[in-house]
C-alpha cells in the first residue's frame, strides 16, 4: 500500500497534506525517514512514525477509554466537551464514535471505534452483551433492594419489569449490577425504582473485558486481539 494512502487512512489529512508530511521528512518507517509518499509499504505489522509518535497500522480503529466525568459521548456535544476530544486528532479524523453512551457524569470503560460491525455486535439488543456497573448510592444498600433489582423493577414507559442479570452489595452504599440491555439512564432508573438513588456511576466491564487498573481517567489505548475476543468479536 502506498505510504500516502496509509497516512490518509489513518487520519493525517488530505492526500495532498499526507504527501507534504512525507516530503518534509516527518514520517519514518522502521526508524528511517521516508521521503517518497508513493513508496509501497507492507501494512502487515507496520508501525510508522509521524513527528516522533508511533502509530500501528490498523484497518479499523478499536479503542478503550477510561471516561472521566464531565464529557459527553457525542460528536456534537451540547453542554460539555466531547469525549472524543480526549483522543489525538488523527483518530478523530477517522470518524470514530463511542459504542453506546455513558452519561456525562458516568465514568469508566468506554469503547470507541470506526468498525461498524463491532459497534453493531456490542450495541445489538439481541446479543445481550453484559455490562458491569459500580453504583454509589445515597442511602445504604440492603438485601431487599438487591432482591428487587434481581426480580425486576418496572420503569416508566416500559411495558414489562426489567431485571439485572446480576446484582450484589459492594459496600454499605455501593452495589454492583450487571445489565444486558442499555436503556436511557437505566441503572439510575432501576436503582430509583428499588427505593434508592445513584450518586455516582462507574462502568467496570463490557463482556469479559474489564477496565485495566493502570488506565487512568482520560487515558486511552488500542484494543488488542485478545481484548476483542473478550468482547466476543472475531474478525
Amino acid at each position: 500500500m502506498q505510504l500516502e494512502r496509509i497516512l490518509h487512512k489513518h487520519g493525517f489529512g488530505t492526500r495532498k497534506a499526507c504527501r507534504s508530511l512525507v516530503r518534509h521528512e516527518r514520517v519514518a518507517i522502521a526508524g528511517a525517514i521516508c521521503t517518497d509518499p508513493f513508496a509501497e509499504i507492507d501494512p502487515q505489522g507496520l508501525v510508522f512514525t509521524v513527528d516522533g509518535v508511533d502509530w500501528p497500522y490498523a484497518e479499523f480503529a478499536c479503542l478503550m477509554l477510561n471516561k472521566p466525568a464531565g464529557y459527553e459521548c457525542s460528536r456534537k456535544p451540547l453542554h460539555h466537551p466531547s469525549v472524543l476530544s480526549l483522543l489525538p486528532a488523527p483518530l478523530r479524523e477517522r470518524d470514530v464514535q463511542p459504542v453506546g453512551r455513558l452519561d456525562e457524569d458516568t465514568t469508566g470503560l468506554l469503547l470507541i471505534t470506526d468498525d461498524g460491525q463491532l459497534n453493531h455486535v456490542l450495541s445489538s439488543a439481541k446479543r445481550k452483551v453484559p455490562k458491569v456497573y459500580l453504583a454509589t448510592t445515597r442511602y445504604p444498600v440492603d438485601q431487599a433492594q438487591i432482591d428487587q433489582l434481581l426480580a425486576g423493577v418496572l420503569l416508566h414507559d416500559e411495558p414489562e419489569p426489567i431485571a439485572a442479570a446480576a446484582c450484589a452489595m459492594a459496600g454499605e452504599n455501593r452495589l454492583r449490577l450487571t445489565l444486558t440491555s442499555g436503556k436511557y439512564h437505566q441503572v439510575k432508573r432501576m436503582v430509583a425504582a428499588a427505593g434508592n438513588r445513584v450518586e455516582a456511576l462507574h462502568r467496570e466491564a463490557v463482556g469479559e473485558l474489564a477496565l485495566p487498573a493502570d488506565l487512568q481517567p482520560g487515558e486511552w489505548r488500542w484494543l488488542a486481539a485478545a481484548d476483542l475476543e473478550k468482547l466476543g468479536y472475531f474478525r
